[in-house]
């Protein structure tokens, strides 16, 4: 896993194994000098969200790297309709492959049956459509994330205790991997813990609003699990700390705190201990696998399910729907210098 962390500055080259066919032609070096580049369009889930935003800078670094022509990405705001009328203008203004991350994972199908029909291939990143066919998934293990931020917590609290939950929209398949994973885990492992789920839409008015609430309720709450640091690491730091609960973790008031993301806010948080671990979601890594596969898609390259050589695995998740699962650390005191975490080389 470290080594696959270190993996953004490989050769795409390297990727080209796993495809059943694999020309020369289409390193970065012979595509620099190409002036009839397959134009790739991406649109941005997002700008209120620090991870977004970082996955955002990689994005035109790795699409020259694959020999692609970048269109001017877009962005939907985390919002659908505006997803769908993006995804259109793109087509219509000549893109050859489109890289999305749907945040409404149910309400896309339409979209990818349109883009199918035009012969568009598509790469969703980080979440996977409910419906519809797209050449690739870019993800890593959602679920996982769960299940590592329930030990982490259920550990720190010995088992006993009340957690709040910041969940993300359950009508994303992140939101409800995260959440049925760390229910499960909890109700197995640690059934001496109680949850309080909070629904936020990926809102951090919202988690703060729910925290402000349950704290309230339950002075003694002892552990926050939030699903997306990106968008919930300011807003709920910024209420601990009216509260004066915002101490370090050799104090009896703090409350144990871990998050999805891995951006460098983070982990400046965990080292001034406010927060306790994060779980490193590879922005890089999916900014440079989305292009390559993107790319790959136009070229015609074909992937089968099996292990990778940038230590991840491709999964049929169903319906012939491969997902290359990316690898995604926990992320504590004890390794939040390393150097090869994207969120400790891109500037904050």
């Amino acid at each position: 896993m470290r080594r696959s962390l270190r993996a953004a500055g490989a050769a795409l080259a390297t990727v080209a194994l796993l495809t059943t066919a694999a020309c020369g032609s289409d390193s970065p070096d012979a595509a620099s000098g190409n002036s009839d580049k397959p134009q790739i369009g991406v649109d941005l889930p997002r700008a209120d969200s620090d991870f977004w935003n970082s996955y955002a800078k990689y994005v035109p670094t790795f699409a020259e790297e694959v020999g692609a022509d970048l269109m001017a990405p877009t962005n939907s705001q985390n919002d659908v309709a505006k997803l769908v009328a993006n995804s259109q203008a793109l087509a219509s203004q000549g893109a050859k492959a489109i890289v999305m991350a749907p945040q409404d994972t149910g309400a896309i199908a339409t979209t990818l049956a349109m883009l199918e029909q035009k012969k568009i291939p598509v790469v969703s990143v980080d979440t996977r459509p409910d419906k519809g066919k797209v050449f690739m998934v870019v993800r890593a293990d959602n679920r996982a994330y769960g299940q590592k931020a329930c030990e982490f917590l259920g550990q720190k609290l010995g088992g006993k205790g009340k957690v709040i939950e910041f969940q993300g929209a359950l009508s994303s398949i992140n939101g409800r991997d995260r959440s049925e994973a760390f229910a499960e885990c909890m109700k197995t492992k640690f059934p001496g813990i109680t949850i309080f789920e909070e629904p936020t839409e990926w809102e951090g008015t919202k988690a703060s609003a729910a925290l402000q609430t349950r704290l309230a309720q339950h002075p003694d709450i002892k552990g926050i699990y939030m699903q997306a640091g990106g968008v919930f690491l300011a807003p709920t730091l910024q209420l601990l700390r009216s509260k004066n609960l915002l101490v370090p973790p050799t104090d009896p008031k703090h409350i144990f705190i871990v998050s999805n993301d891995g951006i460098p806010q983070e982990f400046e948080a965990i080292r001034r201990g406010e927060i306790d671990a994060t779980v490193s979601q590879p922005a890089d890594l999916y900014a440079k696998y989305a292009l390559f596969y993107a790319k790959a898609a136009i070229d015609g390259r074909t992937f089968q399910p099996g292990p990778t050589d940038h230590d991840s695995t491709i999964v049929d998740v169903g319906n012939g729907v491969l997902e290359d699962q990316l690898p995604a650390p926990l992320v504590t005191a004890e390794n939040v210098d390393d150097a090869g975490l994207w969120g400790n080389q891109v500037s904050k």
